[in-house]
């Protein structure tokens, strides 16, 4: 994929209305230090363009990333910053929530593990909604470049078993877990076949 333009078109907050796009959106989440900003800078084969904040977990935004006036990358707020209230997380919640049930360009959503960790119960429950509102997300095992190549495979099926384990409906459905470097861009191919193949139909 040849990446010509990008340009941040719209970022909502708590309150704001959200956009009615007419080109597809390509949904990102993940926890707060996944690595979903330096993830969608790669994607954008950008080195920061992508907002990133100092402080993990302020991110409060939907940001929309127009790319070759094609399609959108959608950036949602990051979750499960242990520091954050309990009225900052329901907020986050909410706007996840809104925008996987009121798009109406979605075509798909790409959830971001750490490689190298189990995912965690926020993650869990993301997979859950991600699955409530219609789609089966693409699981995104980001920092697969501080794992030694001989154990990447392993850490992938874990991955899965314990999503599939974990999750209300994930033992019912098939998906897929792309390991991603951050340094070398490993995984970028892979996804950008993800991308390509919704861009084509």
């Amino acid at each position: 994929m040849i990446i010509k333009t990008v340009n941040l078109e719209t970022v909502c907050g708590i309150t704001s209305k959200l956009p009615d796009n007419k080109l597809p959106e390509f949904a990102f989440a993940g926890k707060s230090n996944v690595g979903k900003s330096t993830l969608i800078n790669a994607l954008m084969n950008r080195k920061s363009y992508a907002r990133t904040s100092s402080m993990p977990g302020k991110t409060q935004t939907i940001n929309y990333y127009n790319v070759n006036d094609a399609f959108y990358l959608v950036d949602l707020p990051g979750y499960g910053y242990a520091t954050a209230g309990v009225k900052v997380k329901q907020q986050w919640g909410k706007m996840i929530e809104n925008y996987l049930h009121t798009s109406k360009k979605l075509e798909a959503v790409f959830l971001l593990v750490d490689a190298r960790h189990e995912p965690s119960e926020n993650d869990v429950m993301m997979f859950d909604w991600v699955l409530a509102a219609g789609f089966t997300p693409y699981v995104i095992a980001t920092k697969s470049d501080k794992l030694k190549r001989s154990q990447i495979a392993k850490q992938m099926a874990m991955i899965r078993r314990t999503i599939k384990e974990k999750s209300t409906a994930g033992h019912e459905v098939s998906f897929e877990v792309i390991p991603f470097s951050g340094l070398s861009k490993a995984g970028r191919e892979d996804i950008y076949t993800v991308l390509e193949g919704y861009l084509s139909e």
